[in-house]
């Protein structure tokens, strides 16, 4: 066993260009790990995103550590060069990946919703990162972190990142009965409403523009049996 082990780092050490793509395709599975969780979910960020992401990071961390051997000699650095960093190009990578992350956070009303997909690619590029310097435990040893994380928030509703924020917007004639299915229906469905606009026009009806917190989406199909339950909703979108 230990002779095959030191045949194959034998061959790999012959073939550089392997072991990097190797590393990159490590990366880009752990992109794709996490990256489908997040696509299940409709999030900004899916598969292709994080693929990208990990892939990317990984080659810049292969770049900074391999990418400046012609610079050294036995003794150090080569005559009439500054020497080479490392860490001065993988560095970056922190810095670039911020600007990507903001692009998927946006403000809606009193809330601000993108924040888990933006801390998912900001982790995405460390964990490709990890993977192009080699160190495939800690790689894969975070991916699954990151997607029990992600899989156990949601499915338990821990935390307020857990919720989901919409808007509901409907056309109703106002009348006791519809009111009293409308607070049934927000307390089956665990609807919190943030924030109200309600409009009462002439020929007694309401127009409604409600900002609320979900556990989870309302299905299509419960938005049509509730408008088919009670003739009063004139008009609903969520």
């Amino acid at each position: 066993m230990e002779q095959i082990l030191e045949q194959i780092q034998s061959f790999f050490a012959l073939h550089p260009i392997l072991t990097y793509l190797v590393r990159i395709l490590a990366a880009t599975l752990c992109g794709a790990i996490i990256g489908l969780e997040r696509t299940r979910r409709s999030k900004e960020a899916g598969i292709r995103t994080h693929c990208i992401i990990a892939c990317a990071a990984a080659l810049i961390m292969i770049l900074s550590k391999y990418g400046f051997s012609d610079l050294l000699t036995a003794e150090g650095f080569a005559e009439g060069t500054r020497g080479a960093d490392p860490s001065r190009i993988a560095a970056q990578v922190i810095t670039g990946i911020s600007f990507l992350g903001a692009g998927v956070i946006f403000k809606n009303g009193n809330t601000v919703k993108g924040l888990t997909t933006a801390a998912g690619i900001w982790a995405m590029a460390a964990i490709g990162m990890a993977c192009g310097a080699g160190m495939y435990s800690i790689a894969f040893a975070v991916t699954f972190v990151i997607l029990g994380v992600q899989l156990v928030m949601h499915r338990f509703s821990v935390g307020n990142d857990a919720y989901s924020n919409s808007e509901i917007r409907m056309t109703i004639i106002d009348t006791p009965e519809i009111r009293k299915a409308l607070l049934k229906k927000q307390e089956e469905l665990g609807i919190t409403v943030i924030n109200s606009r309600i409009t009462a026009c002439g020929d007694n009806t309401l127009n409604m523009i409600l900002q609320v917190r979900l556990k989870t989406k309302i299905p299509f199909d419960e938005v049509v049996k509730f408008m088919d339950e009670h003739p009063e909703v004139k008009s609903l979108s969520v």
